[in-house]
């Protein structure tokens, strides 16, 4: 019986050797291998990143973040003197330019001693008027006769004083009536004396001094005035500066005293950036210096500002040693700093805030 012969003598192609046959098969089956470690490779190189950044975030320094407040001259203003209230022409958040009207306020008496003050000029300049005239010749003529009558009541005492002086010496008159005599003759010399004086007087006018008293009262008379005047003057409360009206605190008829604020106005053209700094910040600025600040209510707009004041004197204690040695408490020094340019949409009261780290 004959034995099938193996495929080769029927002709049929060899088989391959056995590791040729297996190569393919070992390929395919470490394919799929890599193709599922891939993922894990990108998964794990992605957690690593993630990890890194998360480590450099928490760990690189921050920057200090410093808030500040947009500020603007303030004006408070007030009457010198007391009155009650007539007109406040003004509204809040009205502009007003240097010297308008604010307030007016009504004070009777003191117009009243104003117009008492004019009387008084009046009088003091008809005195000094009178004096610079000087006597009228009716009473000169009149101080004349005067003593013209004095000088004959003088001869008549004397020859009466003669008869009398006789007839005593023999006997034919009492010493009383020559006393008598004696004395009547002495007052009418003294009459003579005085009418003598007020002729001179009536002559030569009024003296030096008496015209230095009647100016020194028109002078007195017109600082009167001007002092009452200035009272009436400060009744009209005018704008100092070109303003905003900020605050009306009072209304028509209340009654007001002197230093009682009035109007608060806000000078919108001068405004500034204030911070409030702790010391060991302070000690890197100086005037001069410029950085960026970020105003939130203007969108977080970026503006430029420069630092023109810096407190000569620290105010208060911003930061406390928690330590009780080794440390100690930081003080805090104001800052203002002044916007470079202009911003119209600035507005006092606006917060403002800077980097530390990126300032400059």
């Amino acid at each position: 019986m004959e034995m099938p012969l193996p495929d080769v003598e029927k002709g049929a192609a060899p088989s391959s050797p056995p590791d040729v046959v297996e190569a393919p098969q070992d390929a395919a089956e470490k394919s799929p291998a890599a193709a599922g470690r891939l993922p894990s490779i990108i998964v794990a190189v992605v957690i690593a990143a993630v990890v890194g950044l998360s480590l450099w975030y928490l760990l690189r320094p921050q920057p200090l973040l410093v808030q500040g407040e947009v500020d603007a001259t303030r004006l408070d203003i007030a009457a010198r003197v007391d009155g009650r209230v007539a007109e406040v022409p003004v509204v809040r958040g009205q502009d007003v330019a240097a010297g308008a009207v604010l307030v007016r306020i009504d004070n009777p008496e003191t117009v009243a001693k104003r117009d008492q003050a004019l009387s008084a000029k009046i009088v003091a300049e008809a005195q000094l008027a009178n004096i610079h005239a000087g006597t009228r010749a009716e009473v000169i003529a009149a101080r004349k006769a005067a003593l013209e009558r004095a000088q004959a009541s003088v001869v008549l005492a004397q020859k009466t004083h003669d008869r009398v002086t006789l007839l005593a010496e023999h006997g034919n008159a009492p010493i009383a009536r020559l006393d008598q005599a004696t004395d009547a003759l002495h007052e009418s010399q003294r009459a003579v004396d005085q009418a003598r004086s007020q002729h001179e007087q009536a002559v030569n006018g009024y003296t030096a001094e008496e015209r230095q008293i009647a100016a020194a009262n028109v002078g007195k008379a017109l600082a009167d005035i001007k002092a009452i005047q200035s009272i009436i003057d400060q009744m009209v409360v005018y704008a100092p500066v070109a303003s905003q009206v900020y605050q009306r605190n009072v209304e028509p008829g209340e009654y007001v005293s002197p230093g009682v604020p009035l109007v608060t106005l806000i000078d919108l053209s001068d405004l500034w950036i204030h911070f409030d700094l702790r010391e060991d910040l302070v000690k890197t600025l100086k005037e001069g210096d410029r950085f960026r600040v970020r105003i939130p209510a203007l969108a977080d707009r970026s503006i430029v500002v420069e630092v023109k004041l810096i407190a000569t004197k620290g105010e208060y204690a911003s930061w406390r040693a928690t330590r009780a040695t080794g440390d100690f408490d930081l003080r805090t020094f104001t800052i203002r700093a002044y916007p470079v340019e202009k911003v119209p949409e600035l507005r006092p009261g606006m917060s403002a805030y800077m980097e530390w780290a990126t300032r400059g």
